[in-house]
Parts: structure tokens; sequence; C-alpha cells
């Protein structure tokens, strides 16, 4: 069965660059990214995994821990490593998982149906600290993983997971939001006291509210 937004994330052990780890262990109280590669030594990945190595601080920022895999084994990751910390000009900070016998593959559905057996798709799993999934995106081979759309994506999970709010369409952090439907205009005041605009009767909003 396909995993859906909301279910809980596969926990797994696995080999990886940095030691056995098990994946809920691993991400303790953390949010998490867990994303695929079809194989090593991958031009589009290779580029992927240097931009999350200069993103660390980003991501440490958001208390999100991430975690690469790619079907190849340790030591063919470990040789991978070293051609992106020099034609990335970084330093790779994050484990990568050796998943040869698949089995986190196919935990989440990585295996392209349509594809040689042992290539994953390019996926991208956003795990919250409650290890349920809050977000799934798949990208064909031949584009580059968006960091900036991934890294905006997590600030609205986190921010509407704690106030009653969304995000409109190309939302960024610092930017107004949309009050939920559920919120009677009455109690904005008390809610939202940074003050509100009211668009329609179900078009309302407010400045984000944990800045």
């Amino acid at each position: 069965m396909s995993l859906k937004l909301g279910d809980q994330a596969p926990d797994f052990t696995a080999d990886s660059t940095e030691g056995k780890i098990n994946f809920h262990e691993y991400l303790g109280n953390n949010w998490g990214v867990l994303f695929s590669h079809p194989a090593d030594f991958t031009p589009v990945c290779t580029t992927e995994l240097g931009t999350t190595a200069k993103l660390k601080k980003d991501f440490e920022k958001r208390n999100t821990k991430v975690i690469a895999l790619s079907v190849d084994g340790l030591e063919s990751h470990k040789e991978w490593v070293k051609d992106i910390n020099e034609t990335q000009n970084t330093d790779v900070n994050f484990p990568i998982i050796a998943d040869e016998d698949r089995k986190v593959s196919e935990l989440y559905d990585m295996i392209h149906p349509n594809s040689n057996e042992n290539a994953t798709v390019r996926s991208v799993f956003v795990i919250g600290p409650d290890k349920k999934i809050k977000l799934m995106i798949t990208y064909p081979a031949s584009t580059g993983r968006n960091f900036d759309e991934l890294i905006r994506v997590i600030d609205s999970l986190q921010l509407t997971a704690n106030y009653s709010v969304a995000t409109p369409a190309n939302w960024k952090h610092g930017e107004d939001v949309v009050i939920a439907p559920a919120i009677a205009d009455a109690d904005i005041p008390d809610k939202f006291p940074k003050g509100h605009k009211r668009i329609k009767p179900y078009l309302r909003t407010t400045p984000q509210p944990n800045l």
C-alpha cells in the first residue's frame, strides 16, 4: 500500500556513511528530511547533496535532520562523498544510507515501477516530530530538487502546526498568513493581536504570528 500524508513514517535500521542508524532514534524530537537518489555518482544528485551540505545551518535552525539514501553500497557512498566534497566545494555533513537490499526503498515506495528494479525514484519526505509524514514530493531524474522550496515548506509546516493559520500561494517566512476558516471573527482579536484584514468572510489574513 502506498504511503500517504499523515501516515506513520516507517522505521528502519540501516548502515550509513555515519554508522548504523535507527531512523526514528536518529530523528529524536526533531523534524526530518529523507530523500532518495537513483545511484551513486549521478550528476544531478551530486549537486543536490552538495547543496544540502551547504544548508546545514538552515536545517539546524529549523530543528531538522537530513538523511539521504541510495541503493549502492557503503564503500561506493564513501567514494562518492569525496567527489561531492571536491566538485561542490563543501563537506557532506549528514548520513547517506546504503540500501543495497532495497528494504528502505520498498518501505517508502521509492522503486520506480517503469524503470530498472534497482533505480529509486527521487523522492523527498518531510517527517514531523510525531514521526508522521507531512510532505511527499517526487522529481524526475532530469530535474534537480529545489531546496529553497523545501525550506519554505518546512517553515510553513512548522508554523501551521502551532497556529490556526495556513500559508497562501508563494508565501515566504515573514509574510502575512491566512486565518483558518474555523476561527470565528469574534475570536480573531484574542488569537491574533497583531491585527487582521477581512478580504472575504472566508479569506482573512494576519501578520505571521510567531514573529
